[in-house]
């Protein structure tokens, strides 16, 4: 691990589909070097045909990514992964059923070099909302819900159009500043997780959604930006919820030149100063869902960080 390193967790009631999407990402990963910490005990839940080496409680992923159980001390764990100085992209945590992301997210605060992306909570679409209400676990349910960025609303085929209207809906007005994405056996886009690929210098440009077999259920802007804007604000505007995002990532060019790079996951944003490499016009990739992105107010929202030079 060297410099900070972007940090997704993956969290969710037992059986929404956790360890399924992990599998996911890391058939999926295309070159992204992820490092996955999963809370097990016993063997690590990922497909056999995917290991290529064991090591105690770490296994090596083909493609270069790896796995390793954390138990009941995660900051544990992160430590003897950043000791590795493994080469890293991005780090998925897969926690336990029962546990909170807030807590979490506080614990991850603790290490210099995290800088949390997003937090996506799991749903069974069958069984949320009876989940929710069960007098032992429904805090809990509510808690995991109330602090995700995403939630990805699981195994939509096995319910009706019109129970996952409803289940939408009522995900929807308990967890507004979540964005909800329907899916089956946790098969999404690896760049709805994880966002963009990290970009060096040999590999300049920001590129949009390709080669997933649901491509047509997201849409996907690549946007230039020529003008000097303000980071913050069109961040700001970003994520609003009449935009529609679920991603963007980009380069502002501030007033006095300097690029700032610009991340943004549901409601959740980060500015950062961008690699002193990234040239040219400053540029935006917005992804959605094909009938929720909103075209006309991410334009406004980059509009209305227009600066106008005082001079």
């Amino acid at each position: 691990m060297r410099g900070s390193i972007p940090v997704t967790l993956i969290g969710g009631y037992l059986g929404a589909g956790k360890t399924t999407l992990v599998n996911h990402l890391l058939r999926n990963a295309n070159g992204r070097r992820l490092a996955v910490l999963v809370n097990e005990f016993g063997e690590l839940p990922v497909d056999a045909d995917l290991i290529v080496a064991r090591e105690g409680n770490l296994i090596s992923i083909s493609g270069g990514c790896i796995c390793c159980s954390f138990g009941s001390d995660l900051l544990a764990a992160l430590m003897q992964l950043k000791d590795r100085n493994e080469a890293i992209d991005h780090l998925l945590i897969e926690t336990s059923g029962v546990a909170l992301p807030e807590s979490i997210v506080q614990s991850l605060s603790l290490l210099p070099d995290i800088a949390l992306d997003g937090v996506i909570v799991l749903a069974d679409a069958e069984t949320i909302e009876a989940r929710a209400r069960d007098r032992y676990m429904g805090d809990t349910v509510l808690a995991q819900l109330a602090h995700a960025d995403i939630i990805l609303l699981n195994k939509v085929d096995l319910v009706s159009p019109e129970r996952l209207g409803a289940v939408s809906r009522w995900l929807n007005e308990t967890a507004p500043r979540a964005r909800v994405i329907p899916a089956r056996k946790a098969d999404i886009p690896l760049e709805i997780i994880v966002g963009q690929h990290s970009l060096r210098p040999s590999d300049k440009k920001l590129t949009p959604l390709s080669g997933h077999r649901h491509t047509a259920e997201y849409e996907t802007l690549s946007l230039e930006i020529n003008a000097p804007r303000d980071p913050e604000r069109q961040a700001d505007g970003l994520t609003r919820a009449d935009a529609g995002l679920l991603r963007a990532k980009g380069f502002v060019r501030r007033l006095d030149g300097a690029f700032a790079t610009l991340h943004v996951v549901g409601q959740r944003a980060l500015v950062e100063p961008a690699p002193d490499w990234i040239e040219g016009p400053g540029r935006l990739v917005c992804i959605g869902l094909a009938d929720q992105i909103n075209r006309s107010a991410i334009l406004t929202a980059i509009e209305a960080s227009l600066i106008v030079s005082a001079s």
